[in-house]
């Protein structure tokens, strides 16, 4: 996406807000999500509130503010809608797909100034690769051949932010936090999104991908399992499995004590040691993408094996193993609850889309102001998330049809 593509896409932005416009309420309310849709488009520089206010906002600077930061618009019902058209528009370029459609899980940190706006606090900008003063949102990103759609988003809350404390409930309240906003970790907020997504039923997910924030998380696993939801998530590369049944390593009885029960841990190895110990023919070369500079491939081995869950034997599970080409090979460790039949081929491509999360990412802050908001409540934090959603799924709606428009 270039500022040209951004640019020619807005002269066509009529139609696609006329599809939105009840959900804003008022009149009033509904030119103000236009002004703003446009204006994250089609500014120049600076993407805030005062720029898109003076350039297309007819200079209404206080009433864009208080559409973003405090109107009463539900940025659920939003995505919702969202979520349909991606269904109706995206969604059906996967049935062909070996793939399908991918939800792709990740976080996203926003640096701010100051200890006032909605849950910010010294924690990791994955970004910047350190400890950052900032705001960090979860995302659930739809991916398809067709492109990538924002289809929900969760403000993290820190603990210090949830604390029973004078302190914690004067932040919470100048930044306008609802009271029933508890503590939750990101795999439990990642969790709550491709759960409200399976519950509402507008676009089904063949598979869950994140990283091993993500796929660290047993609570976040069984959820999923519940959901009857496939997922290829990330692992530590300290994580250990058994290689077989663990049933079968169980110590035998001595006849003293008690009997015992559970698998003996030591027979369970780290992902690093299982790779190396596979022999060269476990391996196989796989285009998943085509790269900047061409195509681009790594070799992937994958194997049945049984991990530690809540401190016990879990389910059996597909542990992928992605290999970089080169002289120092990098290595990528996965689980995956696809049934025993799945082809190595299939999960490696499913678990390649997780970078297209990144490019969804990188264009909305690039293009689209992702993070140059300038609201400090909670809400403000989710409908400028909301809006800068829309404006990326009518982009790439407004790419394809020209693409379309031109192969024809």
């Amino acid at each position: 996406m270039t500022p040209d593509d951004v640019r020619a896409a807005a002269e066509h932005l009529v139609d696609f807000h006329d599809r939105f416009a009840p959900l804003f309420g008022k009149e009033q309310a509904q030119d103000h999500a236009y002004d703003y849709l446009k204006g994250l488009m089609v500014c120049p520089e600076r993407k805030s509130i005062e720029p898109i206010a003076l350039l297309v906002g007819h200079g209404d600077v206080s009433g864009l503010q208080k559409f973003v930061g405090a109107a009463p618009w539900a940025y659920d019902d939003v995505m919702a809608e969202a979520q349909a058209l991606f269904a109706e528009e995206l969604a059906p370029s996967a049935a062909g797909s070996p793939v399908g459609v991918v939800g792709v899980i990740d976080e996203s940190a926003f640096a701010k100034k100051g200890s006032h706006s909605a849950g910010v606090a010294r924690q990791h900008n994955g970004r910047l690769g350190k400890e950052d003063n900032c705001q960090v949102g979860v995302f659930l990103v739809g991916v398809t051949p067709a492109g990538q759609a924002l289809l929900d988003h969760r403000l993290f809350l820190p603990e210090a932010w949830c604390a029973d404390t004078r302190e914690a409930r004067q932040r919470r309240g100048a930044a306008h936090i609802p009271e029933d906003v508890s503590f939750r970790t990101k795999p439990q907020i990642a969790a709550e999104l491709v759960r409200n997504a399976a519950v509402l039923g507008q676009v089904g997910l063949d598979w869950v991908v994140g990283d091993s924030e993500y796929g660290r998380a047993g609570h976040l696993l069984d959820e999923l399992e519940r959901l009857e939801q496939r997922y290829v998530l990330e692992v530590p590369k300290t994580w250990v499995f058994w290689t077989s049944d663990p049933a079968g390593s169980i110590p035998a009885y001595t006849g003293r004590g008690r009997t015992p029960s559970a698998p003996r841990r030591d027979a369970a190895r780290t992902v690093v040691e299982i790779a190396n110990e596979l022999p060269a023919s476990a391996w196989a070369a796989l285009q998943v993408r085509e790269g900047a500079v061409g195509p681009l491939v790594f070799e992937f081995a994958a194997l049945r094996v049984w991990g530690i869950r809540h401190r016990r034997p879990g389910p059996p599970s597909w542990l992928l193993i992605r290999r970089s080409l080169g002289a120092e090979p990098e290595l990528k460790f996965s689980i995956s609850n696809a049934g025993a039949e799945t082809p190595v081929s299939t999960l490696a491509l499913v678990a390649c889309t997780r970078c297209q999360v990144e490019e969804f990412l990188e264009d909305g802050k690039s293009y689209l102001g992702m993070a140059q908001y300038e609201t400090r409540s909670w809400v403000g934090w989710h409908h400028h998330m909301a809006l800068v959603g829309l404006a990326h799924l009518f982009v790439t709606l407004v790419q394809r049809r020209l693409q379309k428009k031109l192969r024809s």
